[in-house]
């Protein structure tokens, strides 16, 4: 498990906050949350404000086009919204993202942490975190693997939908890797499901005799799965108490990743 102080962290001081922006934006939260217009009474009982406070609030962010106000005078996300999405998406991307993680963490984590991206039926490393502990696996930058075999590609690939998961792999048999044997891609579907089931993947030796993977999924503002991160650690140094840590681990990177590109840390239905 990363460490307290390699962990990663948004800030060691939290800045001053102005009330009214804060207010404005627990209201667009809300409404996002809710994903459904509501009316001044309900807001105010769900913000804990007085209606005349929201009612000035809906007022001056439907005047700058944030809210709309529906015909029977209730409120919901305003159209102005979307060039912030846009401009945000269009400066954000998971490896930007990853590189950004760790560089507030400070020192290197135990294990190695690496992010990948689907290219077809392989995965492609985009980002690597070298862990202290040796490994005797290096992942670079643009290395490619079998994706059902990785974990980080597992990962990705238990939230996709049948079509596109057959359009990945649209053979029955699977390729060998290795010297791995073939397996049927109806083996792989029942394993994506126990994926879902428990929120990380796992790669057994599949990729490199003595490394052993978690891997988990990092979706965007869509709830689409565009990247994975994987915890590697040599196999040897596996027990019940670290493979805890360790899934634990990737689960906590993959929502902070989340976040920061917008996601929801709620995994979506497959």
């Amino acid at each position: 498990m990363l460490q307290e102080a390699h962990r990663p962290r948004s800030s060691a001081t939290k800045p001053a906050l102005v009330p009214a922006v804060t207010r404005a934006a627990a209201l667009l939260d809300l409404l996002a949350q809710q994903r459904e217009a509501m009316s001044l009474a309900r807001l105010s009982a769900s913000l804990g404000l007085p209606k005349s406070s929201v009612h000035g609030l809906c007022n001056t962010l439907s005047a700058l086009g944030y809210l709309r106000r529906e015909d029977d005078g209730c409120f919901f996300i305003g159209p102005r919204v979307m060039g912030l999405a846009h401009a945000f998406v269009a400066h954000t991307s998971p490896a930007q993202e990853f590189t950004a993680l760790w560089a507030e963490a400070g020192a290197a984590p135990p294990e190695t942490v690496i992010l990948s991206v689907l290219d077809g039926a392989d995965v492609v490393y985009v980002a690597a975190r070298n862990g202290v502990r040796p490994l005797g696996l290096a992942f670079t930058v643009g290395m490619r693997l079998p994706a059902h075999r990785a974990a980080t590609g597992k990962a990705m690939l238990a939230w996709l939908d049948e079509a596109r998961l057959r359009s990945h792999f649209p053979q029955a048999r699977l390729p060998a890797f290795m010297n791995r044997a073939p397996i049927q891609r109806s083996e792989l579907v029942g394993e994506l499901a126990e994926i879902r089931r428990r929120g990380y993947s796992i790669d057994d030796e599949s990729v490199r005799e003595g490394v052993y993977c978690f891997g988990a999924p990092v979706f965007d503002a869509s709830g689409q799965a565009v990247a994975g991160v994987g915890v590697c650690l040599q196999k040897a140094m596996l027990d019940p108490q670290v493979a805890a840590q360790q899934s634990e681990t990737v689960m906590r990177v993959a929502r902070e990743l989340t976040q920061r590109l917008g996601g929801s840390t709620a995994m979506p239905a497959a």
